[in-house]
């Protein structure tokens, strides 16, 4: 969640919308995690997300409560979705970069309740409560950082009226970290890997240490050699990569990844010399960001094996095989997860 502009249009559709909405059910009262007080379906069975983040957290935990994508699934998504979610209608963003949602697109959705996961500061606290005003309909913002993935798991489950859900997706996270840190206690901090986070064909759009967009680089252990930068992208060139000199670099873009060996510019940057540039998987949701959201728990797993392949033992296939159907819905089968992990 970044950008926020919301599109404007005239009262008289307002008015129309809302005469259409249905009547309130039962309510009860939560603290989101910007302390506001907010009046909640007691059973929410219509549930709009207002960026990526919040709409995969959403599947996660109830997507039959989902009244639409933010933006339609690619074909590659659609066999790692459940076929009664793959086809619903992509309605836009309230949060975030690129296009934005119409007011009056959301309310013809007829959402009981909506959310966002992410960034939490006053520009969104401000948001959800001008939406909020606009719309009658209920906004809670769910805190996105990567350390309290256990307790949003649990607090929007309860909020979804889906505690046992979000129960058992809670303690798949507090085990993945755990198994993290066991890791990570076998190898000095001296002696872990620098890594690069690599964005765009061009692998110059990356994130410093602390943004949302690499902090799973700072939780597998790694050494983000992008110290500083804006909360956020931010765009470097290939000289301060080479002087950066990353053991590792982590790649979300498929051009990148396939021609950084014959790029001039990349040449002798060790992880490019030494054959450790590494592709995350993407399909339905990215395993770096992108969104940054629940997704980035099977990238934990999979970038501990990039970065310690001494340490990190296991079944990687086995792992996101076990992920996908516990988190997605979806077991994907010999040839998917081959696919997936480019085998």
């Amino acid at each position: 969640m970044t950008h926020v502009r919301l599109t404007a249009w005239v009262a008289g559709g307002l008015s129309a919308v809302l005469m259409a909405l249905p009547a309130a059910a039962e309510t009860r009262t939560i603290t989101d995690a910007t302390g506001r007080q907010v009046e909640v379906p007691a059973d929410p069975e219509r549930v709009f997300a207002a960026g990526p983040p919040a709409a995969t957290l959403l599947y996660t935990l109830k997507p039959q409560a989902m009244v639409g994508w933010v933006r339609a699934p690619e074909d590659e998504d659609r066999p790692f979705l459940r076929p009664d979610s793959r086809d619903l209608p992509a309605l836009g963003r309230l949060t975030g970069k690129g296009d934005t949602l119409n007011l009056e697109v959301l309310l013809t959705a007829r959402p009981d309740l909506i959310v966002d996961y992410g960034t939490v500061n006053a520009t969104y606290r401000d948001l959800a409560e001008r939406v909020q005003a606009q719309t009658g309909t209920p906004y809670a913002l769910i805190d996105g950082s990567f350390p309290t993935i256990p307790a949003t798991l649990r607090d929007l489950g309860g909020l979804l009226a889906e505690p046992e859900r979000g129960e058992v997706l809670a303690a798949y996270a507090e085990a993945t970290f755990a198994e993290i840190d066991a890791i990570l206690a076998a190898v000095p901090e001296d002696q872990r890997p620098t890594v690069y986070l690599a964005r765009g064909p061009e692998g110059i759009e990356t994130a410093a240490r602390g943004s949302i967009n690499a902090e799973i680089i700072e939780r597998a252990g790694g050494r983000n050699v992008v110290e500083a930068g804006p909360d956020g992208l931010a765009i470097v060139s290939p000289e301060q990569v080479q002087a950066w000199a990353p053991e590792v670099i982590v790649t979300i873009d498929a051009d990148f990844a396939a021609n950084v060996g014959a790029m001039p510019e990349w040449q002798g940057i060790p992880a490019v010399r030494e054959g450790r540039v590494h592709l995350a998987p993407s399909a339905p949701f990215g395993f770096i960001d992108s969104p940054p959201s629940v997704n980035r728990l099977i990238g934990l797993k999979w970038l501990a094996q990039k970065l310690y392949p001494a340490q990190a033992k296991g079944d990687l296939r086995a792992e996101v095989a076990g992920f996908y159907t516990l988190f997605y819905g979806v077991t994907p089968d010999d040839a998917a997860l081959a696919g997936l992990l480019g085998e």
